[in-house]
């Protein structure tokens, strides 16, 4: 994984004022709220009916990047989101964004997140995952095509041939077997297709998540309910912000460190890099209390697409159950 490193940004305090830290938490407990509830509507439509039309204020409308910052909190979300879908905010050199989401009000990211859509109701992504398992950090990333649906979630997956554990692929399909997956998952077992528990130690001998946390929305639900804990803890703004390529993404990186770490939180450090174009993450990487990196994830491919039931079907023919 290359990065394209820029100026840190200065550390800001992490002692927030009591109305912003009220705010904070106000805004987060309804983040957790929602992903509770499942998908937003905007993420089971159309697949290519994803972007929120929301009328701007002739003033968030009308601001320059260099203006944002002045502007409330649902100007700055509203204009947020304007220059996202439109291309303008990926245009920007990365002195100027770095420059903007400092100005940014501490609440503008959390609600341009939480608003979403965090993902397609119907897509196909390439991802690149490495999880340090039983202690271990492994070699080289597995390399995945992954295809999934929502409502029901149906997912297919597939290692490629230049990543590890090439060849492996599950299916999982929540209306017909929710609780277990479909797959073959590594030395004899490649050849011998099974169902699995997803909770159980075949699922896991490669991953601590359940097949359930593939996909942008799980990395955007996670963000939401741990700035809960972040602002509870008076966190209200990441330690830095940086504009990086990671494998050939350009992204906005927000570092976020808290003094106490795991288990309270899902990591001691953790940075996450924000999509140019829609309100989810491209990458994240998650450091233990050791200051050891335990997980990277990166989406190098994000396309929607409207699948029939052949993708999620073990007997088609491109498939090699």
């Amino acid at each position: 994984m290359t990065y394209a490193m820029h100026r840190p940004m200065r550390p800001r305090s992490c002692c927030a004022s009591s109305t912003t830290l009220k705010r904070l938490v106000s805004l987060f407990a309804a983040g957790v709220f929602a992903c509770a509830a499942g998908v937003s509507s905007a993420q089971t439509g159309d697949p290519q009916a994803v972007t929120v039309d929301l009328p701007a204020p002739l003033e968030a409308a009308s601001a320059s990047p260099a203006q944002v910052g002045k502007l409330p909190v649902d100007e700055q979300v509203r204009w947020l989101r304007r220059a996202a879908q439109s291309g303008a905010l990926e245009k920007l050199t990365d002195a100027q964004l770095d420059a903007l989401f400092e100005s940014f009000d501490p609440l503008t990211v959390p609600r341009y997140i939480k608003e979403g859509p965090n993902g397609y109701p119907s897509y196909e992504f390439t991802m690149s995952r490495q999880e340090r398992i039983h202690g271990v950090w492994p070699g080289s990333p597995d390399h995945m095509l992954v295809r999934l649906s929502r409502g029901p979630l149906r997912i297919y997956a597939r290692w490629l041939p230049d990543g590890a554990h090439s060849g492996q692929e599950i299916i999982y399909d929540e209306s017909k077997r929710s609780d277990e997956l479909y797959g073959h998952l590594g030395g004899l077992l490649s050849v011998i297709p099974l169902w699995t528990s997803v909770n159980g130690t075949l699922a896991h001998t490669q991953s601590r998540h359940q097949v359930r946390d593939l996909g942008t929305e799980y990395i955007a639900n996670q963000f939401v309910s741990e700035g809960m804990k972040f602002a509870e803890a008076g966190i209200t703004r990441p330690l830095t912000i940086d504009v990086k390529t990671v494998d050939g993404v350009r992204v906005v990186a927000f570092t976020y460190e808290t003094a106490t770490g795991q288990p309270e939180f899902y990591a001691k450090k953790e940075t996450l890099g924000l999509d140019l174009r829609h309100p989810w993450f491209r990458c994240v990487e998650s450091y233990d209390n050791d200051g050891r990196i335990f997980e990277r994830i990166v989406f190098e491919t994000i396309t929607p697409k409207t699948f029939d039931d052949t993708t999620f079907d073990p007997k088609n023919p491109a498939y090699k159950f």
